[in-house]
């Protein structure tokens, strides 16, 4: 993530941060496929430190046999660079 020189983020700043990251990442999801294609969808989202904020996000995606043809590791990886940018999104509006 870009260095944003921002100030020490506030606690509820740092769970709207990471609710941000998960919606957007589950967003993108369900955009993708539909979810009755979705056995399990897992998204943790975690940051650490205040200044600077180190973004964690982790997706657990299975599918069930009719999405075979699915690649699921490219649309986790869609989905984590969406709820980044997602999140870079919301710490430039703290700006």
């Amino acid at each position: 993530m870009v260095e944003l020189g921002l100030p020490e983020l506030t606690t509820e700043q740092v769970e709207t941060l990471c609710e941000t990251a998960e919606n957007a990442a589950r967003n993108h999801i369900q955009a993708k496929i539909s979810s009755k294609l979705i056995d399990r969808l897992d998204i943790i989202v975690e940051a650490q430190g205040i200044k600077p904020v180190d973004l964690s996000v982790e997706i657990n995606l299975t599918l069930n046999e009719a999405a075979k043809d699915v690649d699921v590791d490219a649309l986790v990886k869609e989905a984590v660079v969406q709820a980044h940018l997602a999140s870079e999104n919301f710490l430039r509006t703290l700006i």
